[in-house]
């Protein structure tokens, strides 16, 4: 037990020094309340007010603990410092091929009804429509590693007065990303961001992507003029042949894959080399893309544009772990403002179960030691953020649950009661 102690001591230590740093520029209460929220979903796995306020474990009424959560969660919206502070803490660690994988999500509430701006979404896991909100996350992660970056995640609603579109909500993920990263990174977008709405901007930003095509796009081919992308893939050279393991949703799979790809123009920017990119194998229609990253010398281009894509699989994990680690869907904050800082607290504790635990090299023994707490049947999974949650749980419960022991002597420091040392 004392080394459970000591351990969930250290995790609480890391906790409370990267609350410090999101709370930087704050007041003394704006970075109390950063703190528990961090520390409060962590050690309930949830994201309900009350879980979170019988995890603090304060000397007061539960109820009291409660109100003044709810009335710090709706007070400012704090989405836009959260993603700003991830994205230039996180933006070092992007490299020139990192893959920056921009997604679309949501959050399903079936039946709720005085939820602020709720409006119409697309439950992407069922493929129906419902009710909810819509998310946008920005992940990096490179082909070859198991490294993944969280950079940035908002929430947003359709019925909101500071809407406008989604193609300006994706604009303003990839702009404030690649402000942070200097241009660095590849971005990778699924079917939904084939708009000259967002591909344009790219090209005038000069920001390389990789974006897959739903075929309908006409892109200009030398010496057979205008062309669907679909059409304009038949006429690809011959490429090569590619046996890869491929892991989705937690499976694994080996698959034959055959890619070639081809040079073409836009219309609208017959200036600016595309290069279209198909695969085939991996289901009954070939995969399409279209992609402005040029080739260089010393490896194979269309496979290379191959990978950058498949990476973004891995990046689709994410929100499955946002959404089962913490219960995300079961938030049952009414206000909007409360419900963008809910997500941007879970987005800012992906990053730290993800890059603050998980990576740095001087953690690895806590890494090691908290994934062994998750007392887990089989072995860590490559996504081993799942593992971390549990045993970050599994030790905040333990010890905000024990009996409270005398305050050390007052120093002047704001010292909140699960940041203490254990006797």
């Amino acid at each position: 037990m004392a080394g459970e102690g000591l351990l969930s001591w250290k995790i609480r230590s890391q906790i409370s020094r990267f609350s410090n740093k999101i709370g930087e520029g704050f007041g003394k209460v704006k970075r109390r309340f950063i703190s528990e929220m961090i520390f409060g979903i962590q050690a309930c796995k949830d994201v309900k007010i009350s879980q979170i306020s019988r995890s603090l474990n304060e000397d007061i009424k539960l109820i009291k603990t409660e109100e003044r959560l709810c009335r710090n969660l709706s007070d400012s919206d704090l989405t836009e410092s959260i993603n700003r502070w991830t994205c230039w803490e996180g933006g070092g660690q992007v490299e020139r091929d990192t893959v920056l994988a921009v997604d679309l999500g949501d959050v399903r509430k079936r039946y709720a009804k005085k939820m602020e701006n709720l409006g119409g979404i697309r439950d992407g896991s069922l493929g129906e429509f419902g009710k909810g909100y819509w998310l946008c996350e920005v992940v990096g992660a490179h082909p070859y590693g198991d490294k993944i970056i969280p950079l940035y995640g908002e929430l947003y609603a359709q019925n909101a007065d500071d809407y406008r579109s989604e193609n300006d909500q994706i604009l303003k993920a990839i702009y404030a990303v690649s402000e942070a990263t200097e241009g660095r990174g590849i971005f990778a977008i699924d079917r939904g961001g084939d708009r000259s709405r967002l591909i344009n901007p790219l090209i005038d930003k000069d920001l390389r992507f990789v974006i897959r095509q739903s075929g309908k796009r006409r892109v200009i081919v030398a010496g057979r003029g205008k062309l669907s992308v679909k059409e304009a893939s038949r006429h690809c050279a011959k490429g090569v042949d590619l046996e890869v393991e491929i892991e989705r949703e937690g499976d694994r799979e080996r698959k034959r894959l055959h890619i070639s790809g081809m040079e073409a123009r836009l219309p609208d920017r017959p200036q600016t080399p595309v290069w279209i990119v198909s695969i085939t194998g991996l289901g009954p229609n070939p995969v399409l893309l279209l992609t402005n990253v040029a080739p260089e010398r010393g490896y194979n281009h269309f496979a290379w544009i191959a990978d950058v894509y498949l990476t973004r699989w891995k990046c689709e994990e994410a929100y499955r772990f946002v959404k089962q680690s913490y219960s995300l869907e079961d938030v049952r904050v009414r206000s909007y403002i409360g419900l963008r800082n809910i997500y941007a607290f879970v987005h800012a504790i992906f990053y730290f179960v993800s890059v603050v635990i998980g990576q740095k090299a001087k953690l690895n023994l806590i890494l090691k030691k908290v994934c062994e707490k998750a007392k887990r049947f089989f072995e860590v999974p490559s996504f081993f953020q799942y593992a971390v949650a549990d045993g970050i749980c599994r030790l905040l419960f333990a010890s905000s649950s024990r009996v409270k022991k005398e305050p050390p002597p007052d120093d002047g420091q704001l010292v909140m009661e699960f940041m203490k040392p254990p006797p």
